[in-house]
C-alpha cells in the first residue's frame, strides 16, 4: 500500500487481502445474502464495464470468489452498505449467486468515501469524470482543500485541479469523456476555451474524425487567428464609416472638400482651398482669423 494513502487507510482498505491474510489479521469473514447489500452511496464509479464485468462473473463462477468484499452496517435499518468489492458483487448477482463472502467494518462516511475512491484509482476503473466527481465531493462534504485531496489519493495538485476544471464542461462533453470517446488531454484542451458551442463542435470532432491533441491544439489555434482576423477587419471596417462620416460633416460645414487619413495612432486632416479669399473663408469658419491674408 502507497504510503501516500491518508492516514489509517491502509489499515482499512484492504482490497487485496486474501482470506487467509484476514483470518492472520484476526478478521472474520461471513457469507452475507446479497439481498442484504447495498451499493456504497459514495461509489465514484458511475460507468460500469460490461465486458469486464462478464469476464470476473466468469471468473467467479469457475473459481469462487477470492477476496471478501468489505461491508458496513446500515446504522438506520436493516442491511449492509458495500464500501469496497461492487463489482464482486455485481458479478455475482450475474451469475445468480446468493451469498458472497465478507468482512464487516465499522467506518465513517468520509473513510467510506476515500476508501471507495481509492479502490478505484488503483484499478484505474474510473474515468476522469467520475474522478473529479469523487474530488468535488470530498471537498464539498468533508471541506478538504485540493492540497488535502492530492495528498489522501497519491496524486498532484495539479492533477486535483485540472480534473475538476472537467465538470465546468457541457454535459454532452464529459458523456464522451466517460464512454471514452474523449481523452484526458482532449479534455485539458477544451476546459480552457470559454464558448460551451465551439467545445461542444471541437467534441465531436475529436470523437469523429480522432484528432490527436496536438491537431486540436493547431486546429484552436488557427480559429482564434482567424476571428481575431476578422474582428480587426469590423473594427476597420467601423473605423472607415466613422471617419466618412466626419469628413461630410466637416465638408458641409467648411464647403469644401475635406480629407481624414488616420494611421495606427496618429494622422492628418487635409482642408483644400482654391485661393487666398477661400482660405481666409474658411479661417473664419472656424474662428480662426485675425487678419485677413492678402
Amino acid at each position: 500500500m502507497s504510503s501516500r494513502l491518508g492516514k489509517g487507510l491502509d489499515a482499512l482498505f484492504i482490497d487485496n487481502l486474501n482470506f487467509n491474510e484476514a483470518k492472520q489479521n484476526n478478521e472474520e469473514i461471513i457469507d452475507i445474502e446479497l439481498k442484504e447489500l447495498m451499493a456504497n452511496p459514495f461509489q465514484p464509479r458511475k460507468v460500469f464495464n460490461d465486458e469486464k464485468l462478464d469476464e470476473l462473473a466468469q471468473s467467479i463462477e469457475k473459481h469462487g470468489v477470492f477476496q471478501p468484499i468489505i461491508v458496513k452496517k446500515n446504522k438506520s435499518g436493516p442491511g449492509y452498505y458495500i464500501v469496497a468489492g461492487e463489482r464482486r458483487f455485481r458479478a455475482c448477482k450475474k451469475i445468480g449467486l446468493t451469498k458472497i463472502p465478507a468482512i464487516i467494518r465499522e467506518i465513517e462516511d468520509q473513510t467510506m468515501a476515500e476508501i471507495a475512491l481509492l479502490e478505484n484509482l488503483q484499478r484505474e476503473n474510473l474515468t476522469i469524470i467520475e474522478e473529479a466527481m469523487a474530488y468535488q465531493m470530498l471537498i464539498e462534504k468533508y471541506n478538504f482543500t485540493q492540497q488535502e485531496v492530492a495528498e489522501r489519493v497519491g496524486k498532484s495538485r495539479a492533477h486535483i485541479t485540472n480534473a475538476l476544471r472537467l465538470l465546468n464542461l457541457p454535459k454532452e462533453v464529459q458523456n464522451l469523456i466517460n464512454e471514452n470517446k474523449i481523452e484526458f488531454g482532449h479534455a485539458k484542451v477544451l476546459a480552457g476555451l470559454s464558448d460551451n458551442d465551439q467545445i461542444v463542435d471541437l467534441a465531436l470532432k475529436i470523437s469523429n474524425e480522432n484528432l490527436t491533441v496536438r491537431a486540436l491544439e493547431q486546429m484552436i489555434k488557427d480559429t482564434q487567428e482567424k476571428e481575431q482576423k476578422q474582428n480587426t477587419k469590423v473594427i476597420k471596417e467601423v473605423k472607415d464609416i466613422y471617419i466618412e462620416s466626419l469628413e461630410e460633416q466637416i465638408m458641409t460645414k467648411l464647403g469644401t472638400q475635406v480629407k481624414i487619413n488616420v494611421k495606427e495612432s496618429n494622422g492628418k486632416i487635409v482642408i483644400d482651398f482654391y485661393n487666398t479669399a477661400d482660405l481666409n473663408r474658411i479661417l473664419e469658419i472656424l474662428n480662426l482669423l485675425e487678419m485677413p491674408l492678402q
